[in-house]
């Protein structure tokens, strides 16, 4: 049995998304979405009365031609619960409300109230002023007050922003002299570090010149005066624990150890092996004894 929530679809190999139709929809179809009413209203039909929050299956679709700055606007398509009449309304970003459009009226809109109460505040201001000439001098009084201390908190926005950037800039600075510091004592602790190296190598190894042994076939005895001498070669000794460098000879492989003692002794003694009557190649001849 299959569960009933599952997360992962098996996909077939051969799937291929490109190969499923795809249905076409008008360019601004409608769609069914769930929503609460968003104020109270009163249907123009039946006068029921239909309040905030009631919960509706709307149909949800652009409005053509409209928007607020970018911002698209959506219509809304309701019934009445009494006599299923048609009401619509639509979003109002101006606001940041929803607007009445159609079939029914809204109880109360608090942006008509706020504008009422402006342009009666701004009514009675230009009345008052009218009948007293002194009320007009406060009044512009308490304006050119009022717009010294913006003018005079803007001032010192700005002064703070600078300020704030100053001492970004500043300790931006000074972060950037540490990384330095930090950086240059790094440096020299690593060349430090690398020389104490270097000298400890040097005094555990050491280079010591030693001639090329010459595998040329002439004797040992006979004397060129053309003859050059021999060449020599560095080879890296390592020392050890008490630094007492070890005799070059004992580092050597025995064969070169036996040339050089060969030269050295005044060439090799040639030894007569004894053949017992066989040639080199090991058969024995025979003579045959004449009678």
């Amino acid at each position: 049995m299959s569960e009933r929530k599952v997360l992962n679809k098996y996909f077939p190999p051969d799937f291929d998304p490109d190969l499923i139709p795809r249905r076409r929809q008008p360019k601004n179809s409608q769609q069914v979405v769930r929503l609460m009413a968003p104020f109270s209203m009163r249907c123009n039909t039946c006068g029921e009365y239909v309040y905030k929050g009631k919960k509706f299956n709307a149909r949800k679709e652009t409005v053509d031609g409209e928007d607020y700055y970018g911002i698209k606007i959506f219509r809304f398509y309701i019934k009445c619960t009494l006599c299923s009449a048609e009401i619509t309304f639509k979003t109002d970003p101006k606001n940041t409300d929803y607007s009445a459009e159609h079939g029914a009226s809204r109880n109360f809109e608090p942006w008509r109230e706020e504008r009422a109460v402006e342009e009666e505040d701004r009514l009675a201001k230009l009345e008052e002023e009218e009948n007293n000439p002194m009320k007009v001098l406060e009044n512009r009084t308490t304006d050119s007050k009022r717009e010294m201390d913006i003018l005079d908190a803007l001032q010192d926005i700005r002064a703070r922003n600078a300020r704030n950037e100053r001492m970004g800039h500043s300790v931006d600075l000074l972060s950037r002299i540490d990384v330095e510091e930090i950086e240059d004592e790094e440096d020299a602790e690593r060349r430090r570090l690398e020389e104490e190296d270097e000298k400890l190598v040097r005094q555990v190894f050491a280079k010591v010149q030693m001639p090329i042994a010459s595998t040329s076939s002439h004797s040992p005895n006979t004397s060129d005066p053309t003859d050059t001498p021999a060449p020599v070669e560095a080879v890296t000794v390592k020392r050890k624990a008490d630094e007492l460098e070890p005799a070059v000879h004992s580092l050597l492989p025995e064969s070169t150890r036996a040339l050089i003692e060969t030269k050295a002794g005044g060439g090799p003694s040639t030894k007569r092996v004894k053949t017992n009557g066989k040639n080199p190649l090991g058969i024995k001849v025979v003579k045959k004894v004449k009678a």
